[in-house]
């Protein structure tokens, strides 16, 4: 399941260096706007100690993660939507993406140069939310002409998207992402919206990038700070903060040797696995896993997929050709000690078309 995240920001608040600690794929991160031009893919294991536990009680020779896709896009500035430093260009790429991070510089630092000449993360995030919303205004007024026309001829399905692409704009106009309206809309009417790809219809994690080593704003005494906390709850957002230049260096280490590091720091940031995680979320998605001597994999899910539906995610015969599935969570079955085991104990369960797969399951399919 290919479902990918546009990391997003203004110029020089970190995003490239983010993406090089998720992936350790280098791009260039030089001290200049526009330095990046071409969005970057980079493919990210989803970090899941169930699955090397599962792998390690099953012997598997292969262990195969789950994955997310993190697209480094390029910095966006006031104007971008309308064309302002290569705008249109950028702003497409995160059309094609399914979730943003948008990343917030928080850090002090005059040797890196910041577009508006100052720090203030809330401030910056309006810059960049007012010209998503800005682009999808666009969208809009360019659909509706076209729709206008057929409605007046009487067309019901232009009626139709008509009506709610005037509630769009009504969204849009107050300066409010259309993602959570969107979400309330019949299952017929969000089609017809998804149709648009409008860049606000997405889900948006805030990636505070923060210098544990330096100064940043996140103080208790600093107002910036305040205000940033108070939108998020305003927003009711997801929000994580990072060390994206510690997590680069932290790469060398291991993972204890990386812990002990970072308790140097005062754990003052969250380290790059729970960012992945938090991504994972963003896109509601979940793992389960099939295990054996061969391999045991994780497989990425949308959250409440029947077994015929979580069965597609190996082959379309496994949602085509169902019969049955036999499941055990993750958890009990390695407190089982053995699938065997758990079998003689009576934990694995058959399950028919209507189980709803839940994080964690074991699954074994039946076709």
């Amino acid at each position: 399941m290919a479902l990918s995240i546009g990391i997003v920001g203004l110029p020089n608040v970190g995003k490239s260096t983010l993406f090089n600690a998720l992936t350790e794929k280098q791009v260039d991160s030089a001290n200049y706007p526009f330095c990046t031009i071409d969005p970057s893919v980079g493919v990210v294991p989803v970090p899941d100690k169930r699955l090397y536990e599962l792998a390690e009680q099953a012997k598997s020779v292969k262990t195969v993660p789950a994955v997310v896709e993190f697209v480094d896009i390029a910095g966006l500035v006031r104007g971008a939507s309308a064309g302002e430093g290569l705008g249109n260009k950028f702003l497409s790429n995160i059309r094609e993406t399914d979730a943003i991070a948008h990343v917030v510089r928080i850090f002090e630092d005059d040797e890196i140069i910041h577009v508006e000449n100052r720090i203030d993360p809330l401030t910056d995030i309006e810059i960049i939310n007012l010209e998503l919303i800005e682009a999808d205004k666009q969208t809009i007024t360019k659909r509706k002409e076209n729709v206008n026309r057929d409605a007046k001829r009487g067309d019901k399905d232009a009626v139709r998207e008509q009506d709610l692409l005037l509630k769009i704009e009504e969204v849009l106009n107050k300066d409010i992402f259309t993602y959570s309206f969107i979400q309330s809309l019949d299952v017929e009417s969000q089609k017809i919206i998804k149709q648009l790809h409008l860049i606000t219809d997405k889900p948006v994690l805030y990636v505070l990038n923060k210098d544990s080593a330096g100064e940043n704003v996140d103080g208790a005494d600093d107002e910036r700070w305040e205000n940033l906390v108070n939108y998020f709850r305003e927003q009711d957002a997801l929000w994580i903060t990072v060390d994206a230049k510690t997590e680069i260096d932290l790469k060398e280490f291991d993972f204890e040797e990386r812990a002990a590091i970072r308790e140097e720091f005062g754990g003052v940031a969250d380290d790059i696995d729970l960012l992945i995680q938090k991504g994972y979320q963003l896109l509601d998605l979940i793992s389960y896993f099939t295990v054996g001597e061969t391999e045991t994999r994780a497989w990425t899910v949308p959250r409440n997929s029947t077994a015929p539906r979580a069965g597609r995610a190996i082959h379309g015969d496994f949602e085509a050709k169902f019969i049955r599935a036999e499941v055990i969570s993750s958890q009990a079955l390695l407190a089982a000690g053995s699938k065997a085991i758990a079998r003689e104990k009576g934990l694995l369960k058959l399950e028919g078309k209507e189980y709803v797969v839940q994080d964690g399951d074991v699954i074994e399919f039946k076709i």
